[in-house]
């Protein structure tokens, strides 16, 4: 497939881009950094950054981004669907990444109240895209809840550690037919190729790229990331052996043989 025609499609809507902002730490220079070297088409944000009086995410996200509310703070279904139908009354539309969380010490979603606030949000008209801890019985009940996409985390919120789930995300992608977003704990460029390798749809990260000493150059280094990781999986990844080693170039021949 060529890479210009291999588009992000969820809930219906097309992006370009696979590389989707969390704005937990956000900032002007993030933003745009995001934007213009990362080529960011999808942005976080939490309600609580929304019309505030003294500082409006809205502000410093420029047009033509795809804004993405999140349910930061709820600990149930109940809390997580306020947040929602807030957020899209606050002019933020119908995309929401549904978060439940009640750990406090881990910050890991609670997907049993996830399924539930997907569910109800979906019926409601939602592009719902839930963070969740990645299990294949959730995720097979979150599509059936009518979920746009599945976001499990690679590692906890904001740990930089990289794909610690590996093995159960690639369970989900091999195993459900939505698009599979890792999010949460991706550390470093390389780290968001191999999951792009592995076939997620895209890849969310926000502390790798703030905390960089260099946050537009951090940008540019995950969106060549991401895009390599896509294409080497379009590609199909070479075989691994078992066993043994095989000569990349034939032996016989050689010397006389």
């Amino acid at each position: 497939m060529n890479q210009k025609e291999d588009k992000l499609i969820i809930g219906g809507h097309e992006f370009h881009s696979r590389f989707i902002l969390g704005s937990g730490k956000y900032d002007l220079e993030l933003i745009r950094a995001a934007v213009e070297y990362a080529g960011a088409e999808i942005i976080t944000l939490a309600l609580r950054r929304v019309n505030t009086d003294e500082d409006n995410i809205l502000d410093y996200i420029p047009d033509g981004i795809t804004l993405l509310p999140n349910t930061s703070g709820a600990r149930n279904a109940d809390e997580a669907v306020r947040i929602a139908r807030l957020a899209r009354e606050a002019g933020c539309g119908d995309f929401v990444k549904v978060e439940v969380i009640r750990d406090s010490k881990y910050l890991l979603p609670d997907n049993y109240e996830t399924v539930k606030a997907t569910e109800r949000l979906a019926e409601e008209g939602f592009i719902v895209m839930p963070y969740m801890y990645p299990d294949l019985n959730t995720a097979r009940d979150l599509q059936s809840a009518g979920a746009a996409a599945v976001m499990p985390l690679g590692a906890p919120i904001g740990s930089n550690k990289g794909l610690c789930t590996k093995e159960f995300i690639q369970i989900m992608i091999d195993e459900i037919d939505l698009p599979v977003i890792v999010d949460a704990g991706i550390g470093r460029p390389s780290q968001a190729c191999e999951a792009m390798e592995m076939g997620a749809a895209a890849v969310m990260a926000n502390t790798a790229i703030a905390t960089a000493g260099d946050i537009p150059a951090m940008a540019g280094a995950f969106r060549k990331a991401i895009e390599a990781g896509r294409a080497a999986y379009l590609a199909g990844m070479g075989r691994i052996l078992s066993r043994g080693a095989s000569a990349s170039s034939p032996l016989t021949g050689f010397l006389g043989d």
